[in-house]
C-alpha cells in the first residue's frame, strides 16, 4: 500500500492513466483533493467514480502526520510541535511568528548522522529519512492546527536536508508547486552542514532557494573538532561550492556561526574570517550553542565579538533567540519529552 499524501502530479499520472487506464484529468482531480482540500480519506475524493475510488483504495491510501504534543512559549508565541510519523517516529517542528509572517522550521529527518558537538538532533544517531510527503505535511499539519499561513520555511529542523537530498528536492517542487502550497523559492531557506557535491547540484537543480551554511569555525582542524563532515568536505572546497551557489542563483549566502567562549571567539578567527569572506556580500549569523549542557554565552560578549567583524567590513547579525523555554534548539524537545515519558 502506498501513501498517496506526497505523491507529485507526475507520479498521480503514471497511476491514474498507466496503471487505471482512467483520463489523464483525473490525476489533476485528485492532486486538488490531496493538496487544496486536504482530504483525509479516499471516499471524500466525490468527484470520482465509486468504482475508482474502490480500486484506489485496494493500494493506495492517505496518511498524515499526528500531533503528539505542542509547547508554547507565552513571551514570543513560538510553539514546538512534537508530529508522529506513521511508524510512530517523533519528529519535530517550530513556528515562530514575527510581525512580517509566520515561519516554520521542519524536520528533514528523523535524528542525524552528522554528529555536530553542540547540536542534540544527532546524539542517537540518524533513525530515517523523512519522506517529501512527511516534510511537507508539517506545514499543512502546523497551518491546521494554528489556523495560520505559513509564509517562510526553513529546513533547519532535525536532519541534515543535503543527507536527504532526493526527498528534498521533492518536497521543494512540491511546496512551490501552483497547486499546493504555491511557497515563493525566496521564502525558503536550506541550512546545511556542508555536503559539497550536493550544493553544486542544488545550485544546478533550477530550484534557486535560499542557502545557509553551518560554518562554527574557520579553520579546517577546528571545525573537524566541532563537525566531524568537515573531514569529507574541507572547509575552502565547501565554501567554493557555497560561492558557486551564489553565483548560480543570485542568492546571498548566509553563514551560520555557533560563538562558543575559548574555542572559536579569538582574534585569530576573526582574522580569518575576514579572508574568507572580504570583499563578498555573505553574511554571517552569529548564534548561541544549542547544546544544553553548556553555558549559554551572554550578549555582551557576543556583541563585542560581533563589532570586531563589523570593524572590518563584515556582514553580520546576531539570531534572535526564541523558545529556549520550551527547548525550541533541534532535538532538545524530542529528548526531554521522551526523558519524562520514562
Amino acid at each position: 500500500m502506498t501513501n498517496l499524501f506526497g505523491l507529485n502530479l507526475e507520479e498521480i499520472e503514471k497511476i491514474i492513466v498507466e496503471e487505471y487506464k482512467e483520463p489523464k484529468f483525473r490525476a489533476k482531480q485528485i492532486f486538488k483533493w490531496l493538496y487544496d482540500s486536504y482530504v483525509k480519506s479516499i471516499d471524500e475524493m466525490t468527484n470520482l467514480s465509486l468504482s475508482l475510488r474502490e480500486k484506489l483504495k485496494e493500494e493506495y491510501y492517505i496518511n498524515h502526520l499526528k500531533l503528539e504534543k505542542k509547547f508554547k512559549e507565552e513571551k514570543s508565541s513560538t510553539t514546538k510541535f512534537l508530529l508522529k510519523t506513521e511508524d510512530d517516529i517523533l519528529i519535530e517542528c517550530v513556528l515562530l511568528r514575527y510581525e512580517a509572517g509566520a515561519t516554520l522550521c521542519v524536520s528533514t529527518q528523523a535524528g542525524c548522522r552528522m554528529g555536530c558537538v553542540f547540536c542534540e538532533s544527532g546524539k542517537c544517531g540518524l533513525i530515517r529519512n523523512l519522506t517529501k510527503g512527511e516534510i511537507l505535511n508539517e506545514i499543512y499539519l502546523v497551518s491546521e492546527i494554528e489556523d495560520i499561513r505559513i509564509s517562510n520555511i526553513v529546513l533547519m529542523g532535525s536532519g541534515e536536508p543535503l543527507d536527504n537530498y532526493d526527498e528534498v528536492v521533492g518536497f521543494l517542487k512540491l511546496v512551490t508547486d501552483v497547486n499546493t502550497l504555491n511557497m515563493s523559492k525566496r521564502s525558503i531557506t536550506l541550512s546545511t552542514c556542508g555536503i559539497k557535491d550536493k550544493i553544486y547540484s542544488l545550485a544546478d537543480s533550477g530550484l534557486d532557494i535560499n542557502l545557509a551554511l553551518s560554518l562554527h569555525a574557520p579553520f579546517h582542524e577546528m571545525r573537524e573538532s566541532m563537525m566531524p563532515i568537515e573531514k569529507a568536505n574541507n572547509i575552502e572546497e565547501v565554501l567554493d561550492a557555497t560561492f558557486y551557489y551564489r553565483s548560480k542563483t543570485g542568492r546571498r549566502i548566509t553563514y551560520e556561526y555557533c560563538l562558543i567562549e575559548g574555542k572559536n571567539d579569538t582574534i585569530e578567527c576573526i582574522d580569518k574570517l575576514y579572508d574568507l569572506f572580504k570583499g563578498t556580500d555573505s553574511l554571517i549569523n552569529v548564534i548561541g550553542v544549542n547544546d544544553s549542557s553548556k553555558k549559554r554565552v551572554n550578549d555582551k560578549y557576543i556583541h563585542a565579538f560581533v563589532d570586531k567583524l563589523r570593524n572590518k567590513g563584515i556582514n553580520v547579525t546576531i539570531r534572535r533567540r526564541l523558545g529556549s523555554s520550551i527547548n525550541a534548539a533541534c532535538g532538545q524537545l524530542k529528548s526531554r519529552y521522551l526523558n519524562e515519558e520514562v
